[in-house]
């Protein structure tokens, strides 16, 4: 799908930041992430276990329990803040205007009422339908996302009914009320690849019916490349990569994306062991100075376990300039920015003179491809060569020594 810029955008999500306080510390589960969707949109999130994915869905549904609350930021539902929304008209919005399908239906649904019923209740809630005409309405439903014979299942209770039944349950109650936006986690976790295959082509179907924009948070690539439009790369708490989906898979520019395809077992080669990520998520409670991956990053130096690197805006799209802001002619209506940054100075005065700048920004007013996709990553700027020659120089001052 094709972004109009003119369009306006479903959702955005403006450097929100959610933050778990407990014995051990300040835990910034959600730590400035900025994205937007918009109408028939598919955004996939990805990234390791624990990197924010599920906790920003419900930061969005203000769904957030204790010790977790919003620190601040801004999600503007067609305009209008929901942080700023009082708890009576966040029911509206929930289930109604905005649905969420969460990571296992067997731990969402009510084991004592049938399906039916649950579904039904949401319809009855939100669109003020007599029981009779709620209860029409869910079989519907249930014939829409597929399930055989809808009349019996809805009157069974969900341990009767298979995982990927209870999964299409979980999609027919969410979609009941047609909402603008689903926020789907992991909607394909512990199905095999045939059933995978069939919710994602009901939720394609159905998404492109109702004209919703849709989130699809998931650890699978494979379910990235067949479902979504754009991507954002999580870790740690932050966005790291947000690029179109084909951008992402044929030129990934952050070092943990590169990772993370690269781990994919692939068709054409014989591979005795496949590719992985060496150590581990660093703490959230003790994270790194710097980037929060430069202790697993195979390019890391003295900048990246110092200073860490802002979203930088470059080129989409392989055989383009790419993350070389130098190469962007002037009629790319790029401008770079030099901004001075105290910390990255501090990080790593050597790299540094008087003219230079530790924090490098491209904007673009007209240019779709460059506004849109970002990297968090020193590698991306300017700074990224300079701090290679300083550390080389450094090198050879010490060999000397």
């Amino acid at each position: 799908m094709v972004m109009n810029a003119a369009v306006q955008p479903l959702l955005e999500v403006e450097n929100l930041q959610t933050v778990l306080t407990t014995e051990d510390g300040m835990n910034r589960a959600v730590n400035g992430i900025s994205f937007t969707l918009h109408p028939g949109e598919t955004l996939g999130i990805v990234g390791e276990s624990g990197c924010g994915k599920s906790m920003t869905s419900l930061s969005i549904l203000r769904l957030v329990a204790s010790p977790g609350h919003i620190a601040g930021g801004a999600i503007r539902f067609r305009g209008a803040d929901l942080l700023t929304k009082s708890e009576a008209q966040m029911r509206e919005i929930r289930g109604n205007r905005i649905s969420m399908i969460f990571q296992e239906p067997m731990t969402s649904l009510n084991p004592v009422y049938s399906v039916g019923e649950q579904i039904a209740e949401v319809i009855r809630v939100h669109q003020k339908l007599s029981r009779k005409d709620a209860w029409a309405k869910a079989v519907d439903m249930l014939r829409k996302v597929g399930i055989p014979s809808p009349e019996k299942r809805a009157r069974q209770e969900p341990h009767e009914l298979s995982g990927g039944m209870r999964q299409r349950v979980m999609i027919a109650m969410a979609l009941a009320c047609r909402p603008e936006i689903l926020i789907a986690d992991e909607p394909t976790t512990a199905l095999d690849v045939t059933i995978q295959a069939q919710v994602l082509a009901i939720m394609k179907e159905l998404q492109q019916e109702f004209g919703m924009g849709m989130i699809l948070i998931t650890h699978d690539m494979g379910v990235v490349s067949e479902a979504c439009d754009r991507v954002a790369v999580m870790y740690a708490g932050r966005i790291v990569e947000y690029a179109t989906t084909a951008e992402l898979l044929h030129d990934p520019r952050h070092p943990y994306t590169q990772g993370l395809l690269e781990s994919i077992p692939s068709l054409d080669e014989d591979q005795a062991s496949l590719p992985t990520i060496k150590g581990t998520v660093p703490s959230p409670y003790r994270m790194p100075a710097g980037c929060a991956f430069a202790p697993r990053c195979p390019h890391a130096r003295e900048l990246c376990r110092q200073s860490m690197p802002e979203l930088t805006a470059v080129v989409g799209g392989a055989g383009t300039t790419g993350a070389n802001p130098s190469a962007l002619s002037e009629g790319d209506n790029a401008t770079l920015h030099a901004e001075q940054s105290e910390a990255a100075i501090a990080a790593n005065p050597s790299v540094l003179s008087e003219g230079d700048n530790a924090t490098f920004h491209i904007e673009q007013s007209k240019h779709p491809s460059v506004a849109e996709r970002t990297v968090r990553c020193w590698m991306a700027t300017p700074l990224w060569e300079a701090s290679i020659e300083a550390d080389a120089e450094f090198e050879v001052a010490a060999t000397i020594n």
